[in-house]
């Protein structure tokens, strides 16, 4: 029981982690980015690969992840940032069908729908029954360093004017500030850290296969932000684990209904899953804890001599 547990707040970690970086870009500058699971995708097979292939060290093999996902976000910032937010989505949407695609057709390099399998993880030999604490503790470290940054970025200048993109674009520019160059950074950011996401889950689990990067990922993901609040790190933080518990906790209910098929336990545990999060958004429209702008500084007024 621990040990699923554990396994769960794992899990729910790496989509804090995920939670956070579309929170940066969605609720930090308003842009839509669909194709979250291909960034996760992404990181997951650039560290799968050179660890397994390339038997590099794991540490180097998340740099490369983290690495990877802020190339494919800079590609993809860039051919996209001066689209309007519907054309962003589509956009965004159609990069993560291409990364899957690529990764169940390109068989040479992914061994395609087969997947990877026996990619390294941390001590997990010498660890035995201990792995899922210890690596818990690893993704718990990762994912406090990423919430203290986002929570650094949302109280500076530089969050302020992230907020102030997402307010009105046109309103920040004439107001001197370069909105491409904040939405190019912003996007590649949110892009690495999906990319580590990535590469965390890739060597806990020791296999990857493209059917694991469903655009289902990025639904969980936005309904995460949404009813925990957007804008907000702790906010996006505590919807990740909401929805974590809604998944498992559904899986659970469904099984004790009599007279059902597994199909319909499977529609009947997303009906569940969708309720709830209806029911928070209902009762929460901002999320459960809705973000609060903080004030800017006041500028020190200097006495008369």
């Amino acid at each position: 029981m621990i040990s699923y547990l554990l396994f769960i707040a794992t899990i729910g970690g790496i989509y804090g982690l995920l939670a956070l970086s579309l929170n940066l870009i969605w609720g930090g500058t308003g842009m839509v980015n669909l194709g979250l699971a291909g960034f996760f995708a992404v990181g997951a097979y650039a560290s799968a690969l050179l660890t397994t292939a390339g038997h590099a060290a794991i540490p180097v093999g998340w740099l490369l992840a983290l690495t990877a996902g802020g190339l494919a976000g800079l590609v993809v910032t860039l051919a996209t940032t001066r689209l309007r937010e519907d054309y962003l989505a589509i956009v965004t949407l159609g990069f993560a069908e291409a990364v899957r695609l690529i990764a169940n057709n390109e068989i040479w390099l992914t061994r395609g729908s087969d997947g990877i399998s026996g990619i390294p993880s941390p001590w997990k030999r010498e660890l035995g029954g201990d792995f899922n604490g210890v690596y818990f503790v690893i993704v718990l470290a990762v994912l406090l360093l990423v919430f203290w940054l986002m929570r650094r970025i949302d109280r500076s200048p530089y969050g302020r004017t992230l907020r102030a993109i997402r307010e009105d674009a046109q309103v920040a520019q004439v107001a001197g500030k370069p909105v491409l160059r904040f939405k190019t950074e912003a996007f590649v950011l949110s892009a690495a850290i999906a990319g580590l996401a990535g590469a965390l889950y890739a060597h806990f689990t020791s296999y990857i296969a493209p059917d694991l990067f469903l655009p289902l990922i990025t639904v969980y993901i936005f309904l995460s932000v949404a009813s925990g609040g957007t804008g907000r790190p702790a906010g996006a933080l505590l919807g990740a684990y909401l929805v974590m518990a809604l998944l498992e906790s559904s899986r659970f209910l469904v099984e004790v209904i009599p007279a059902v098929t597994a199909v319909q336990r499977a529609a009947l545990k997303e009906m569940l899953i969708a309720l709830a999060l209806i029911l928070v958004l209902r009762l929460k429209p901002s999320g459960v804890l809705p973000e609060r702008i903080p004030a800017a500084p006041r500028p020190v007024s200097g006495g008369s001599s």
